[in-house]
């Protein structure tokens, strides 16, 4: 039996997305989904008991981060991520190439890896995919993802494609070094930047390989909506119906909707804690900055039609009085929160393809919520 397998349940007669369950060794994930941010084994401010009120079904971890600090060997000897964390629902993670690229200035890509500094204290480091596969199994997440390049925006076609084709014989690498496919599943990442060309060759390429499922990375690094959706359009058709699609470090309430619609099944990305813990909260009605002044003397929820704990328990006057006193149990609250409306949302986006009407949710969710067509969102 694979690790990792995927269940049809329907598909919306009305946008074309798609209903699911992901079965992983602890447990079924409901798709689509949003899998909260722990990146070192922690979703910042919130405990365990607290994801799982709120149902949180899969959280992602940071290979990159854990790498560092503690120590793969460490979490190893702890018993594995799980165990370590206090976390018996499924985890995925990322493989570590996304943050060499982004938080190392000092880098050299190599065929056989990529040479960095740390950013933590500038110690020399070396990542491959035969090291990435090695701390993942010693992490021992359900879903683990290959070591890739991607590519930043905006960025030439030669150095795309070189980039892309260096990342499929990572795949290949990757897939002969993964010790534990019998309890970790393996997804690759279909890079190729904004070029359609490149793409199809990617995911081509990726897909012969028969992976248990599939991402699409290089997205939501600085182009626009618009350029997103277009190459959701073209590269989500390209990977299989019988496996997970994950659209990575996507995270905004209309990209999660509309990458609902296009077929994409898993989404991730820190937007709802990072900006919680601004004060920034999302909200039926749009994005609400709590910190204003104007809600100073608010006694009402933070979000009246939000069930959460912290919209039934506080005001929008206590959660603005403890974020401009710099207080904790402030940042948790509104992390709660934005979490909670981003699960809810998928919960509504659930329902709605399983009544055939999830075009008629966007309109009337992005109408509520303050958006529009080519609007940029949250």
């Amino acid at each position: 039996m694979a690790a990792i397998t995927y269940e049809h349940i329907k598909t919306c007669k009305q946008s074309g997305a798609r209903l699911g369950r992901v079965h992983t060794p602890h447990g079924v994930i409901e798709t689509p989904t949003f899998m909260p941010v722990g990146t070192q084994a922690t979703v910042k401010t919130m405990s365990p008991e607290e994801l799982k009120e709120m149902d949180a079904q899969i959280i992602l971890s940071n290979t990159y981060h854990l790498f560092l600090r503690p120590g793969h060997d460490i979490v190893r000897e702890a018993g594995g991520l799980h165990k370590f964390m206090n976390w018996d629902r499924p985890i995925l993670t990322d493989s570590g190439g996304f943050q060499v690229f982004s938080l190392s200035e000092m880098r050299k890509i190599t065929e056989e890896g990529v040479h960095f500094r740390s950013h933590l204290n500038g110690d020399k480091k070396f990542l491959s995919p035969e090291v990435a596969m090695e701390i993942q199994n010693a992490l021992g997440s359900d879903i683990m993802m290959a070591f890739d390049e991607c590519p930043p925006y905006p960025a030439e076609y030669d150095y795309v494609k070189k980039s892309l084709e260096r990342t499929t014989r990572w795949a290949e690498r990757c897939l002969k070094s993964h010790a534990r496919p019998h309890d970790q599943g393996l997804f690759a990442i279909v890079q190729g930047g904004m070029y359609e060309d490149l793409r199809r060759q990617s995911a081509a390429e990726l897909t012969s390989m028969d992976f248990p499922g599939y991402a699409i990375g290089g997205l939501s690094v600085g182009e626009s909506k618009q350029i997103m959706y277009e190459v959701l359009d073209y590269t989500v058709p390209l990977l299989p119906q019988d496996k997970p699609r994950y659209l990575m470090g996507v995270g905004s309430p209309d990209a999660l909707v509309e990458g609902a619609i296009r077929g994409v099944d898993m989404f991730d990305c820190v937007l709802p804690t990072r900006i919680a813990r601004n004060g920034t909260t999302m909200t039926s009605q749009g994005r609400l900055v709590v910190r204003n002044a104007q809600y100073a003397r608010d006694f009402g929820p933070l979000d009246p039609e939000c069930g959460c704990y912290t919209c039934r328990n506080y005001s929008r006057a206590y959660l603005r009085h403890l974020i401009k006193s710099d207080e904790t149990f402030g940042l948790r609250l509104t992390t709660y929160h934005n979490l909670y409306f981003l699960l809810e949302l998928m919960r509504k986006v659930r329902k709605a393809i399983m009544e055939d009407r999830l075009l008629d949710f966007r309109d009337e969710f992005f109408a509520q919520y303050g958006l529009h067509e080519n609007s940029k969102g949250f």
